[in-house]
Formats: C-alpha cells, structure tokens, sequence
C-alpha cells in the first residue's frame, strides 16, 4: 500500500482538477437537457427516454441548458484567469515546436505516453471549443421556422 502512495504524483494544481470536474458536470448537465429540448422537436421520430433528461418540459430544459452554459463560461473565465496569472498555461503548453509534435505523434502511435505535450494542446483547444461555443451562444439547438 505504502509503495502505491510513493509513486503517487500530482500533475496538476488542484484549481485545475476543480474547475475540469466543474466542467464535465455542465456538460452532463447540457447533454441531458439538450435531449430534453430534442425530444420536444417534432422533426425527428427518435425520442430518448424522458429519465435520462433535464428539464420535465421545454421551458425548464431552456433553463438547465442555459444556466448550464453560464456554469461553463465562469468557470473557463476562473481557469484561464488562472492560467495566465499563474504561469501554468506558459509551463505546461509552451514552447511547442513541429519538431515535439512529430516526436509525440510518433511515441502514440507505438503506444508510448511519457509527456502528453500534444495531448495537453489537444485539450486546451478542445476546452478552447467548448467555452467559445459557449459565448457565442452555438448549442446545437433546433429552431423552428
């Protein structure tokens, strides 16, 4: 048991573990009242089960779905708030060369994972994704005409 803890290493800060499981509970949150606001479109025959969803009717999954991507948006303004003050965004994500990508597209295609530097950059636009879509306001809804 004791040698299990010895190898036990922090990666990253625990404001960074914060706000990533801050994260994906708004994104449970917006999946599940997003399927609320696609059941109650009539243009499709598939409907997903009303437990699985948020909301209990359109409005209330308007709601969820919005305050959900409020949560989202403070919540990435608190992380690259602290990014940027911190260092940590610098430390962990620059400098990236060709030369790193290269050598890491290499070691994941054998199967080697030793230091994650294009999955960490792969992760910050993902994440860079997630928040624009959220300003802009891009939730994938269906208006009717």
């Amino acid at each position: 048991m004791e040698a299990a803890q010895a190898q036990w290493v922090k990666i990253h800060p625990l404001i960074v573990r914060i706000t990533h499981w801050i994260n994906a509970f708004g994104i449970l949150i917006m999946v599940a009242s997003g399927w609320r606001i696609y059941n109650a479109s009539p243009l499709f025959p598939f409907r997903i089960p009303n437990e699985l969803t948020l909301g209990g009717w359109l409005a209330g999954a308007l709601q969820w779905h919005f305050a959900a991507m409020w949560l989202l948006v403070i919540n990435g303004i608190v992380y690259v708030t602290y990014g940027v003050v911190s260092g940590h965004f610098r430390r962990k994500l620059l400098p990236i060369t060709p030369r790193a990508v290269f050598h890491d597209v290499q070691e994941a295609l054998r199967g080697i994972s030793r230091d994650h530097r294009v999955r960490r950059r792969a992760g910050l636009l993902g994440a860079g994704d997630l928040e624009a879509g959220s300003v802009a306001g891009d939730h994938g809804d269906f208006r009717r005409l």
